[in-house]
């Protein structure tokens, strides 16, 4: 099993060599609001790692002029957890280097399906990833590269102004099977993402779902020019750091403009049970520009992460779909901006 990973590290660097040009990738667009989405690939996709949802992947997002995603790290390096920094680059593990919205399902109690009761060398399922290998350790690490057993069949369709990414996996193994389905549209200043997850297995689907939201309008770094607002009062049985950045009420401030190690990361509670919770605006007065996230399922957990190179708040939400049941969740993402400086059109 070592040597098969190694197999698929080796390549997954050789295509990660590739310019973001040349990953499978696909375009929608309103005029003003312009995306550019990865498609899932397993021989030359840009993320094929075992964490993160493959598909709905943003490469960039772009209204008026604004930029709203893109890289944050500049190298993937299989020998690193997670990220680390090495001078002035900032490097990311295979299964952290992914970028714009990305989603994750894990359970709460952080595991994904079935990898509790499968046995070593057994099988287990990442949703949007697929079926993956246990090894002998029996401790699960969102981190690690897994060996992928089977990708289930992935289709795309796609017009002007939506994408629809299929996945259909079944593993007879641990007892789980799925049609996945996310439709990425844009509309004027907006981008709807939703998702519809069928379940064709004969055990229950239950887990939880975050979209990891790696943001960093126009390249900005986390500080003073940021400001984000939920619609309850914030509380958080982590505090921050007081010289990074405090809670006032319903928003998050920062004090300073994150440099170097600088990070500032916490739980956001205080939310209730109403959908109307699963709601954040984060704008930049310097950029002015910034965007409003709505869901329709309510929260069960929320968190910001962020260190020099991006901003991440990460909304959770509960899944649960009994054999031969669908649940259906989505998100909204309204973008709004001044035209940026030198251009009043989108680049």
């Amino acid at each position: 099993m070592d040597r098969l990973i190694r197999i698929a590290l080796a390549t997954y660097f050789a295509a990660a060599s590739l310019c973001a040009a040349e990953y499978p990738s696909a375009k929608i667009s309103t005029g003003d609001l312009q995306v550019n989405l990865y498609l899932p690939d397993a021989r030359t996709g840009f993320y094929r790692a075992s964490r993160f949802d493959w598909s709905g992947m943003i490469d960039s997002l772009i209204y008026r002029g604004h930029e709203y995603y893109g890289p944050w790290f500049q190298r993937v390096d299989p020998s690193v957890r997670d990220f680390t920094y090495d001078g002035a680059d900032i490097v990311a593990s295979p299964c952290t280097a992914a970028v714009g919205p990305a989603e994750e399902f894990i359970s709460g109690a952080n595991q994904p399906l079935g990898f509790n009761e499968a046995k070593a060398g057994g099988t287990f399922v990442k949703i949007g990833v697929g079926t993956l290998r246990k090894p002998a350790d029996s401790e699960y690490d969102q981190f690690r590269l897994y060996e992928l057993v089977d990708g289930g069949a992935w289709t795309v369709q796609s017009s002007a102004q939506s994408i629809e990414f299929t996945q259909t996996l079944t593993d007879p193994q641990s007892g789980y099977g799925y049609v996945y389905r996310k439709t990425v549209s844009v509309s004027k200043n907006e981008m709807t993402i939703r998702h519809r997850l069928r379940n064709t297995g004969s055990k229950p689907i239950d887990t939880n779902v975050y979209n990891h939201n790696f943001l960093r309008i126009d390249g900005t770094a986390p500080g003073p020019d940021y400001t984000i607002t939920v619609p309850f009062a914030i509380q958080s049985h982590r505090p921050l750091d007081p010289a990074l950045a405090e809670i006032r009420g319903n928003q998050i401030v920062y004090r300073k403009l994150l440099i170097n190690q600088d990070r500032v990361a916490t739980p956001i509670e205080g939310f209730g049970t109403n959908p109307e919770d699963y709601e954040v605006r984060i704008e930049n007065k310097r950029s002015h520009a910034g965007l409003r996230i709505t869901g329709d399922r309510p929260l069960v957990g929320e968190s910001l992460w962020s260190i020099r190179a991006v901003l991440a708040v990460e909304p959770f939400v509960k899944i649960h779909a009994a054999p031969g049941e669908e649940f259906s969740w989505s998100m909204k993402y309204t973008y709004f901006a001044e035209p940026a400086s030198g251009s009043d059109k989108p680049r």
